[in-house]
């Protein structure tokens, strides 16, 4: 079955690539991707499955669906892009329009690849007659932390036996290792203005109030775990450097491995907001932005998407593709000349990584696995116009389809083995020992449609 899979998606591969091509030259960020929204529902109707679109009350979401009864799989795509990385396509930087948005992290492939892998597990099922339900979730918005855990909180998942995903990446290698938690805030202080030299003792200064706050956690980097990371970028600063500010603001992120530790720092930099106030007698306005959880990689998947690795061959470059990546490379720090290919590590890997996925809570509600697959030249900085120029480039297809393989033969085995599926689900049982998914999404946390 695994080549019937991939001969399937062989036979679709102009198709998935065209739509991957269409989302990549129409950038659109979260919320707002109702092209791409239009063109996968399109692509998914055409291929048999019932299609909602405005899936659980958020009118960029998509719940498609094929087949009946159990076992359930579902897969979780997404298609919004990124501020500032427009690119053409070529391998320097040149963008489409300054300061535009640009695919930066993918996206386009991702969603395009996981359409393929259920095509690939509609046509298996229905080849092998064998029962089960596949759900194509199109999930809105997952670079602004809040769009799965919506979903969620909406009833979205929880129909599901398991579900599976990919990220692009620059490295083919199935990974046990985990992204962060992450939770979010909008700090904001307001003082009282005055003129900076005439009269500064009547000012209360709300950049003053900022300032300290980020000195305070500074100083806190020292006293938590070390896989805790904080990061934050000031968004009003004030008016003129001779009036003292009335008002400034800043975003903030706290990630951390475990969910408990990122909540636990979250509240200590609140108390350096606290304080900075109460030294600089301003007012301190926090306003959470949601949260997400860790990641929860299912061995018993992963090993179901190993073992796909063997029947689908890594791969292949042409010259023109290796010189572009070449060129792209020369970019990045720690380049050397000399052609590198693009890595094809096929290797299972442990290493945790600091950055954060909102299909964390996902797996936090079913077992689940996130397939990565080489999509990215070798050097590739995470989030960079040099991923937007990959992610367009027949380079960035080649691994769409690859991925897409994967998913849908590691899902196959999933699905028609009813003794991997009770070993993925008695996993998941014991690694959340009890605990119950609790939605970081509260109703304290607004509308992004009505933003």
């Amino acid at each position: 079955m695994d080549q019937f899979i991939s001969d399937i998606i062989d036979q679709h591969s102009q198709e998935l690539t065209d739509l991957a091509r269409n989302i990549w030259e129409n950038p659109e960020m979260g919320w707002h991707e109702t092209k791409a929204v239009e063109w996968t529902a399109a692509c998914l109707e055409a291929n048999g499955f019932d299609v909602e679109i405005g899936a659980y009350n958020m009118p960029t979401c998509i719940r498609a669906v094929w087949g009946s009864g159990k076992p359930v799989v579902g897969l979780a795509a997404e298609y919004d892009c990124l501020p500032g990385l427009s690119q053409q396509l070529c391998s320097y930087q040149n963008p489409v329009e300054p300061g535009g948005n640009g695919h930066g992290c993918g996206h386009n492939l991702l969603g395009a690849g996981c359409l393929g892998a259920c095509i690939g597990l509609k046509e298996a099922l229905t080849e092998s007659g064998k029962p089960g339900t596949v759900i194509f979730y199109g999930c809105p918005a997952e670079e602004q932390l809040l769009g799965k855990g919506i979903m969620a909180k909406n009833g979205a998942f929880a129909e599901c036996d398991f579900t599976i995903t990919w990220h692009p990446s620059n490295y083919s290698s199935d990974t046990m290792g985990n992204h962060t938690s992450i939770e979010g805030m909008k700090v904001e202080f307001f003082g009282r203005t005055s003129h900076a030299a005439g009269a500064p003792h009547l000012g209360r200064s709300a950049l003053d109030a900022l300032q300290l706050m980020n000195m305070g956690t500074e100083f806190l980097r020292e006293h938590v775990t070390s896989d805790v990371r904080m990061h934050y970028m000031i968004t009003d600063g004030g008016m003129a450097p001779n009036i003292v500010p009335d008002y400034a603001a800043e975003k903030f992120f706290v990630r951390a491995l475990k969910r408990e530790t990122a909540i636990d720092t979250y509240n200590r930099v609140v108390k350096c907001a606290e304080g900075a106030a109460m030294m600089t007698e301003t007012q301190a306005k926090i306003t959470r932005a949601g949260g997400l959880y860790p990641t929860l990689q299912n061995s018993v998947i992963c090993q179901a998407v190993q073992e796909a690795r063997k029947s689908v061959p890594v791969i292949t470059y042409t010259e023109e593709e290796l010189k572009y990546a070449e060129e792209l490379n020369s970019h990045c720090a720690g380049y050397t000349p000399g052609i590198r290919p693009l890595n094809d590590d096929q290797t299972l890997r442990y290493d945790n990584t600091f950055g954060s996925t909102d299909y964390g809570d996902v797996q936090y509600i079913c077992p689940g696995f996130q397939v990565t697959e080489c999509t990215n030249v070798s050097l590739a900085p995470g989030h960079s116009w040099i991923i937007t120029a990959s992610s367009g480039h027949s380079i960035g297809m080649k691994g769409m389809i690859r991925a897409a393989k994967l998913m849908a033969i590691g899902a196959y085995k999933v699905m028609t083995e009813p003794e991997r599926l009770e070993a993925a689900k008695e996993e998941f049982r014991k690694a959340l020992n009890g605990q119950t998914y609790v939605c970081p999404i509260d109703d304290s946390i607004p509308d992004p449609y009505e933003r």
